[in-house]
């Protein structure tokens, strides 16, 4: 019975004492941020067509469609040309935002709307990525994902170097930026433009009033009992979004997996070989037509696909094994993205695995990034170890990545 309430003490004191995973919600942020990113500059030329008054859904239909589901879009706060492009340039500015890591908690939440606002104009422009894209937008918005490899982590290395020199710091951007979208958020919200659903108007007053708070909290009782509370529900509000990012990826992969069993090209091993040679899927037909060639390949392909799907889940409790199924899944959208033209869905896939990856091959290949001078820090070296997450030392400390409104 003492064993038992010595294991739960510390697993209690684990989740709410910091922040665990840094290194994988750095990863997570990233990788969604650019594959939001490369997705909104590569179909640029083709935005009206898709989101845009050009496209085959009309705002009208978009408008019907979003008060019967109480879907939030922006976009359908004003029918005009400059309203949109104005959504459309704030997404990719919020894309930039989050995968620099600028701001991270403001720039999450924009993130989210830019996501939220174009897929929900047009519902039948996606795939799964766009899904999962969607999801782990809304999920972003509670982790604390600046802790490393971000400006929100050099800034308040920076700011820790300051103040063991003495000096004062103060944040006058923040709460600039917090008057601002309060301003624009009570706006809206007067004049009936946050739509039918309550989920995101909720989420967007909550976030702003917490922002506030911490704020405050930071600049008047610093270090002391209030900013501890806060650290405590940050922590684990940041815990529990990032077990359910994991619990979506195996859910992802178990459901897909054993609905292919179902299938009866699944059951023969014949299903890889189809979307090969369908012309939608094709950019590159010899490759292709030299990949199912084999008919031994194509089986193995297919067989595999299905019990690394099915078994990844059950994997997680053995890190090697778990470990080997995360390469090959990361391989197959790889291949994916070149052999079907399916590159965002295969980032996003890519991106959701990513938050699997061990903490160590993340710490090696920061090292190995800023080796490679693609990373040039400025300042101190402590200063700029721990912004870049390179140091050797033991993990940040929950509010060092996360002083910012």
């Amino acid at each position: 019975m003492n064993r038992l309430a010595l294991s739960v003490s510390r697993g209690i004191a684990r989740v709410t004492e910091s922040p665990l995973g840094p290194y994988q919600s750095a990863v997570i942020r990233i990788g969604f941020s650019a594959t939001w990113l490369l997705f909104l500059l590569r179909e640029f030329p083709h935005r009206q067509e898709l989101y845009g008054p050009d496209g085959p859904w009309s705002w009208d239909l978009a408008r019907q469609l979003t008060s019967v589901n109480e879907a939030f879009t922006a976009l359908l706060w004003s029918e005009g040309q400059i309203w949109f492009e104005i959504c459309y340039l704030l997404a990719v500015v919020s894309g930039v935002l989050l995968l620099l890591g600028w701001r991270s908690r403001t720039s999450s939440v924009l993130f989210m709307v830019g996501v939220l606002s174009l897929q929900n104009r047009s519902v039948f422009m996606g795939d799964g990525g766009d899904n999962v894209l969607h999801l782990m937008s809304i999920y972003l918005v509670f982790t604390r994902c600046g802790q490393v490899w971000s400006l929100d982590a050099r800034r308040a290395a920076r700011s820790e170097a300051a103040r063991a020199r003495g000096e004062q710091v103060r944040d006058r951007t923040g709460p600039v930026l917090w008057a601002g979208f309060g301003l624009v958020l009570c706006a809206v919200t007067l004049a009936g433009r946050l739509g039918s659903g309550w989920l995101v108007p909720a989420l967007l007053w909550t976030v702003w009033a917490a922002l506030g708070l911490w704020w405050l909290v930071g600049r008047f009782a610093a270090g002391g009992e209030p900013r501890i509370l806060l650290d405590v529900i940050a922590n684990v509000v940041h815990n529990g979004a990032l077990f359910v990012i994991m619990a979506e990826a195996c859910l992802i992969y178990a459901t897909a997996g054993w609905y292919k069993i179902q299938g009866s090209r699944w059951q023969d091993g014949t299903a890889v070989y189809y979307p090969l040679h369908l012309e939608s899927f094709s950019p590159w037909p010899a490759l292709a037509d030299l990949l199912s060639a084999n008919g031994t390949v194509v089986m193995l392909v297919t067989y595999g696909t299905v019990i690394v799907q099915v078994a990844f889940p059950f994997t997680l409790f053995n890190r090697r094994v778990k470990n080997v199924l995360l390469a090959a899944m990361m391989t197959e959208h790889a291949v994916i993205a070149v052999v079907l033209g399916l590159p965002f869905f295969s980032l996003a896939m890519i991106a959701t695995d990513a938050v699997f990856l061990p903490t160590s091959f993340l710490r090696r290949l920061g090292c190995r990034v800023v080796r490679m001078r693609l990373v040039r820090p400025r300042g101190g070296g402590g200063a700029a170890a721990r912004a870049t997450g390179t140091e050797r030392e033991p993990e940040p400390e929950p509010s060092a990545g996360v002083r910012q409104p």
